[in-house]
């Protein structure tokens, strides 16, 4: 009997049906998002690139949100789960996601990148341990912050090791300021290595494009700060703990779906081989988020 192909994951990306004050991040200049998006328009684009299934994650903070996208996805197949969102300190936390089941409902996701202070934030000690009762039943959290805010998350990090995290968009570097900073490059990647050394810590290559100067238009030299990036994550990090996200629509500001994925599977065919591809691609998507087929 021949093996089952290896499952291509796109492990990051958004739905949303769009309401100007559900989305106030959505700001000037942004009308790509300003928009309904939704798996009818996402779907064609995923299944031109070869892969074959996503995971959604949240895009706004409230539980009509995990219950939006876990309606998606039990329409949709090629939708593998959902990263939704709950209030980790509330005293009902293990009634209102038990009352969820466990289904396609991997783990959990809140933006500490939008906390006026993240370090306080990720302190408080009833959200704590929330988190522990999450990792406890195998829920998977992910982490999304800025480069800026790496140092607030790694002691976080660090005393949450019952189950997986998963770090969004390589940390966020700014690749804005690797223009004209030497030492943002270097700043970014030593909070990253701090992280990488936390086995139980995994990253998500997404996110890119857009933390570059998409206003002014993506330059050569801004394509050679992401492939700098994604040789960091990977020398960090290593082929087992890295996995492929689009974060459509968000990339669309920068560049298209299919351009997106170019980026990685150029550079991942030069840098990896079979076995290491079909991890990127799907197989450490599948291992930490315990996806069913």
């Amino acid at each position: 009997m021949n093996p089952r192909p290896p499952r291509r994951i796109d492990a990051h990306q958004h739905f949303w049906r769009y309401r100007s004050e559900d989305y106030p991040w959505i700001g000037a200049g942004m009308d790509l998002l300003a928009q309904d998006r939704l798996p009818y328009q996402f779907q064609p684009l995923l299944e031109a690139q070869g892969l074959h299934a996503s995971i959604a994650v949240q895009a706004r903070a409230g539980r009509e949100e995990t219950a939006f996208l876990l309606e998606l996805a039990q329409r949709d197949r090629r939708i593998a789960g959902v990263i939704g969102w709950e209030d980790l300190s509330s005293p009902a936390l293990a009634d209102n996601v038990e009352r969820w089941g466990q289904g396609k409902l991997l783990g959990f996701r809140h933006q500490i990148s939008d906390e006026a202070d993240p370090t306080a934030f990720l302190a408080q000690a009833q959200f704590n341990a929330g988190l522990r009762w999450l990792q406890d039943r195998r829920y998977v959290y992910d982490v999304l912050v800025h480069e800026r805010q790496l140092a607030a998350v790694r002691s976080f990090c660090d005393r949450h090791d019952r189950h997986w995290l998963v770090l969004n968009h390589l940390g966020k570097p700014a690749l804005k300021e690797f223009r004209k900073n030497k030492g943002a490059f270097e700043h970014w990647r030593e909070a990253l290595r701090e992280l990488a050394a936390m086995p139980h810590v995994s990253c998500k290559i997404s996110g890119l494009l857009t933390e570059a100067d998409w206003l002014r238009g993506l330059s050569p030299r801004d394509y050679d700060h992401m492939l700098r990036c994604l040789d960091t994550a990977l020398e960090l990090f290593g082929p087992q703990r890295l996995m492929f996200g689009s974060d459509w629509p968000m990339c669309l500001l920068a560049a298209s779906y299919s351009k997106v994925v170019s980026v990685v599977r150029e550079w991942a065919a030069s840098r990896l081989c079979e076995g290491d591809e079909d991890a990127l691609w799907g197989g450490v998507s599948e291992r930490i988020y315990r996806l069913s087929s």
